[in-house]
């Protein structure tokens, strides 16, 4: 396979900010997967809170670049396998997994969802985020973009009132989203007041490794909450299973769509509702993210929503909220030049 590496910064529409960090820009790392004339394309992002950056993610493929040159590739599965045994973030496997799994696609001439036996007659809706700033501007932004569900960033002082001025604009769905700003008293004691302003359910409320405290809010909580952070790779799904009622799978935490699909296996045999969410990804990052739309009862893929400067085309996510499937093999994804 012939192996390429290009950088990019998206720029944000709006700064974006939740409890622990806030930037205007991502920067995200492309690998490019080609054999013969079809090229498969696979992304991550740099993340300063799991300590990943786009120098430390190039290093890390490009340490073995001459090994994924000479791999002998059939299918992403076998691929991935061996990847997982290099030294390897679970970041930088990531962008090699999505990439083997567009040009799979792409050399049988069919989607990944198709691959897999779903169908795209159904899908759940991609909420829109909303991100930690001042009241007012939360509606602003909220306005700029009228939508049927908005996952709203929470962890501040005004958490309620934030989602009271919200309700008053909008009869969207709402989802809220603490990213550990909260202990379990917290949560547990506003959740009634978020239930009636017509919110869905809580993700990662607590602190990734306060499983005391999510215990006791399983018990207590009038809403569902969904694991985030605490549900990184395959071997925290069945703990989870145990302290949430859902959870929240990242391909670049877990390392690619190889083990996504079996955390969402894993997760429907445990009962636990399945969401996958994005890390503000280009549209490479979110189309792969879309193959995996039959298979999942929520979603967080808005993404291109919310940069100024996308750098391809392949899902497309129209001004209704429905979405556009490319025709194109894979994951359907053609880089902009």
């Amino acid at each position: 396979m012939q192996l390429t590496l290009t950088s990019h910064t998206l720029q944000l529409k709006h700064t974006f900010t939740i409890s622990r960090e806030s930037h205007q820009t991502q920067d995200t790392l492309i690998v490019h997967l080609g054999t013969g004339d079809k090229t498969g394309y696979g992304e991550t992002t740099s993340n300063p809170y799991y300590g990943h950056t786009i120098k430390s993610l190039y290093t890390e493929i490009e340490a073995i670049r001459s090994e994924i040159e000479k791999y002998p590739f059939s299918e992403p599965e076998a691929f991935h396998s061996w990847l997982s045994k290099k030294d390897l973030s679970s970041f930088a496997l990531c962008a090699l997994d999505l990439a083997a799994h567009d040009l799979y696609g792409k050399l049988m001439n069919k989607p990944l969802y198709e691959l897999w036996g779903t169908s795209i007659d159904n899908y759940p809706t991609t909420n829109y985020t909303i991100g930690i700033d001042t009241i007012e501007k939360m509606v602003e932004k909220m306005e700029e973009t009228p939508w049927p569900v908005y996952k709203i960033k929470l962890g501040t002082k005004e958490d309620a009132d934030i989602v009271r001025e919200l309700r008053k604009h909008t009869n969207a769905v709402f989802r809220i989203d603490a990213n550990g700003a909260w202990t379990a008293v917290q949560t547990i004691a506003i959740a009634p007041t978020l239930k009636e302003l017509g919110v869905e359910f809580i993700e990662q409320p607590l602190k990734a490794d306060d499983w005391a405290g999510m215990e006791e809010v399983a018990h207590h909580s009038v809403l569902p909450v969904i694991a985030d952070e605490s549900c990184l790779v395959e071997a925290d799904v069945d703990q989870c299973a145990l302290h949430f009622n859902g959870i929240n799978i990242k391909l670049t935490k877990c390392g690619g769509l190889t083990p996504a699909l079996r955390m969402i296996k894993r997760g429907k045999e445990l009962g636990l509702k399945i969401m996958v969410g994005c890390m503000t990804e280009s549209t490479v990052g979110i189309s792969a993210i879309g193959q995996l739309l039959p298979q999942l009862d929520y979603v967080d893929m808005d993404g291109p929503l919310l940069i100024t400067n996308d750098i391809a085309k392949g899902i497309e996510i129209l001004n209704d909220a429905s979405i556009k499937f490319p025709v194109l093999g894979g994951s359907g994804i053609t880089l902009l030049s």
